[in-house]
């Protein structure tokens, strides 16, 4: 029986497992097949902004600050070429013999420069004309202004619309050597004032005279200063009549330099109130900070609400 209990007891083996590091996981692939792709990008990044021109470039910024506007002007500022390398081509790897298809693209897109700026030209003019409308208007619908429709003279010019109030013989805006707006002068600032505070243009206010010596005007006052004086007094009714001060740029006198009526330079009509609605051309050439370009056109270099005493003519006499 002894020797049965001995063969019954179980053998048991003793494994000692030698410990070892733990296994990595994949992770540190996935990050450094992440940096290896940012890398790739980087320096194609880098590549393609030393090989973009100026043109480009600045389209790519224009584009993001007013997409719309780049896309439907074009032109050089929206991008003037069609490869990546200069001067064009199809195939990256031939450098001789290419040719620049940017070149047709590029004359398509000045077309479209200036169609654009004629576009904005020809609106700007219909808004001004839809402004002359309006002023005649006003002034037919007014029984108080109605008699005087024909001392008001609208036309369009180089620097916008030019309503002129001229002056009549039995009806005039002012007494004689005076800068005193007789009452119905008043009542024709305010409408036309009420009807340009709807327009966004900047004016400009001319005073006109005839060619009747001034009383003592040797003696300093002369009629450059009855003019500008005129179209100061002028300034304030169309700002009684709800035109805002900073809308009018420019008030001068020109006294007789400029007569409305040539042949008789001492007619009524040249005593006249000449406002000009700027269009986007003449208020340009106003603000111009070019010194050359300054230069070349002086008499629009005034500084804004200025009583510019222009001598454009040599004596400097009217009434």
């Amino acid at each position: 029986m002894a020797g049965d209990s001995k063969k019954l007891q179980p053998i048991i083996i003793k494994r000692i497992k030698k410990s070892g590091h733990a296994a990595h996981g994949g992770a540190w692939k996935i990050a450094y097949a992440d940096f290896v792709t940012a890398m790739m990008a980087f320096f194609l990044l880098m590549w393609l902004l030393g090989s973009t021109t100026d043109g480009d470039k600045k389209g790519i910024a224009d584009y993001f600050q007013s997409p719309l506007k780049i896309a439907l002007a074009g032109g050089s500022g929206s991008g003037d070429s069609n490869s990546i390398l200069k001067g064009g081509g199809e195939s990256l790897t031939s450098t001789v013999g290419q040719v620049k298809k940017g070149e047709v693209e590029a004359t398509r897109n000045t077309i479209n420069l200036h169609k654009l700026k004629q576009e904005q030209i020809r609106a700007e003019v219909a808004r001004l004309e839809d402004v002359k409308r309006e002023i005649q208007e006003k002034l037919q619908s007014n029984e108080k202004l109605k008699d005087i429709s024909s001392q008001i003279r609208l036309d369009m010019t180089r620097d916008g619309l030019r309503i002129q109030i001229v002056d009549d013989q039995n009806r005039p805006m002012f007494p004689s050597g005076s800068a005193q707006i007789a009452p119905y002068m008043k009542d024709l600032l305010h409408e036309i004032g009420s009807v340009l505070t709807e327009v966004p243009n900047h004016l400009t206010l001319e005073g006109h005279t005839d060619a009747q010596p001034f009383s003592g005007g040797d003696r300093g006052y002369s009629n450059w200063e009855l003019s500008a004086d005129r179209a100061n007094a002028s300034r304030r009714e169309l700002i009684a009549g709800g035109l805002a001060d900073d809308r009018v740029l420019r008030v001068q006198g020109l006294a007789s330099s400029q007569p409305f009526d040539e042949k008789d330079p001492r007619a009524p009509a040249n005593r006249r109130i000449s406002i000009i609605v700027m269009n986007r051309e003449a208020e340009d050439r106003m603000f111009r900070t070019d010194p050359e370009q300054a230069a070349a056109a002086p008499a629009d270099s005034s500084a804004s609400n200025a009583t510019n005493f222009t001598a454009a003519g040599s004596t400097a006499a009217a009434h």
